[in-house]
């Protein structure tokens, strides 16, 4: 299980994407990473599930690095978390999701007291049928800038 990206990523692309003036503007306010996730066809296989962020701590987290982020090694790396076990996470998941359904879910938070960290996986359900097809999704990323 991991957590996308943290704050050192967010600031990256903050930089790449806006000029800096605005960049540390809109970085010296709160800001949020936000993943948006949806099925394109019915999950059948490797549903998706994501931790109750309120149960993940800052110790269960140690860093990652995605080496040529995004498929492209002359980018810088991505920074993210991969999640520890404990006995103490709660995890959900939507059986046989439909592409009508959406999970949105906070990754991260510059607002430091503020529930954070979800952390997500797929997983290998134990009552899938053996022809069930290989899971289709999407998700997408985005910076969100509060004022």
């Amino acid at each position: 299980a991991h957590v996308d990206y943290g704050d050192r990523t967010v600031r990256d692309f903050t930089y790449d994407m806006l000029p800096r003036e605005e960049a540390d503007r809109r970085l010296q306010g709160r800001y949020m990473l936000i993943n948006v996730w949806r099925p394109i066809v019915r999950v059948e296989s490797a549903p998706f599930a994501v931790c109750d962020a309120s149960t993940v701590h800052r110790e269960d987290l140690f860093q990652s690095e995605v080496v040529g982020g995004l498929g492209d090694f002359k980018r810088r790396s991505l920074w993210g978390f991969n999640l520890a076990w404990t006995p103490d996470h709660r995890w959900y998941w939507a059986p046989q999701m439909e592409p009508h359904e959406v999970l949105a879910f906070k990754l991260f938070d510059s607002q430091a007291d503020a529930t954070q960290f979800t952390a997500h996986s797929a997983f290998a359900d134990p009552s899938t049928p053996a022809d069930a097809a290989p899971r289709q999704s999407v998700e997408i990323r985005t910076i969100a800038y509060m004022s």
